[in-house]
């Protein structure tokens, strides 16, 4: 009961302060796209730029935890597909909470794409993922994305979230559902810290920009986004903007 309160507060030691988060977890799914060719070089440069938390597959500690920072926080994915196969949507566990723990992790992070024939066996996978994280006091995040129509109406990203975090999630993410006023809604209904993501990379962005601050405005617990942020180059700079509205004293 207290490691995972204690791992929570260094998730967010402050009401004021949102977590900076960014999944690197895509080559599995996605083979080595672009801005993921070496992790290496980008997790340094995100850790100089001020992001908290760094997710990534167990394969993929191999290169981060040689130059991981004493105050940067580690996230490990378990959830697996790729796109060559007939069953992209259909993520399965390839790891453990116990093998999180050993390789460092401050946190254990699961996909469950709703609104498909096999959400039934993610959401089961969901709920073995919280009982070994309950055991070992590890935190868990619910990468919750509604796979229906354009990403999922406000309604269908209220339910999805809630469910996450009555299924055992401690953090949930999910998509942004297209104003403040709806994604205070969905962090109102879901009981516990909310994370937004990116989604597919805009090419505006000060509109990425916008939809950040409109998320903290909104109660957003902070942010877990991938493409927006690392398709984008130089990183580092982009990386300082978001942490100064996430990192904020105001």
């Amino acid at each position: 009961m207290y490691g995972k309160t204690i791992r929570l507060k260094r998730l967010f030691p402050d009401r004021r302060r949102r977590l900076f988060s960014v999944p690197l977890d895509h080559p599995v799914s996605m083979g080595p796209i672009d801005g993921l060719e070496e992790l290496k070089p980008l997790a340094e440069e995100l850790q100089d730029g001020g992001a908290d938390l760094l997710i990534v597959t167990k394969g993929a500690v191999r290169e981060v935890a040689p130059i991981l920072a004493p105050t940067t926080l580690l996230g490990v994915h378990v959830s697996a597909s790729t796109s060559l196969g007939t069953t992209s949507n259909r993520k399965v566990l390839v790891g453990t909470a116990e093998e999180a723990v050993s390789l460092g992790a401050d946190v254990l992070s699961v996909q469950v794409n709703f609104g498909i024939p096999e959400e039934p066996d993610m959401l089961r996978d969901l709920g073995i993922a919280a009982d070994q994280c309950r055991q070992l006091g590890l935190p868990l995040l619910c990468m919750a994305y509604v796979k229906s129509g354009s990403g999922g109406t406000p309604d269908e990203l209220r339910h999805a979230a809630r469910a996450a975090a009555d299924t055992g999630a401690d953090i949930v993410k999910t998509s942004y559902p297209g104003s403040r006023e709806e994604f205070a809604k969905l962090c109102r209904t879901t009981p516990v810290p909310v994370l937004i993501g990116g989604g597919v990379r805009l090419d505006d962005e000060s509109a990425f920009l916008k939809i950040i601050a409109d998320s903290v405005a909104a109660g957003a617990g902070g942010i877990c986004i991938g493409r927006n942020l690392f398709q984008r180059r130089p990183v580092g700079p982009l990386a300082r903007r978001i942490a100064a509205v996430l990192h904020s004293e105001g």
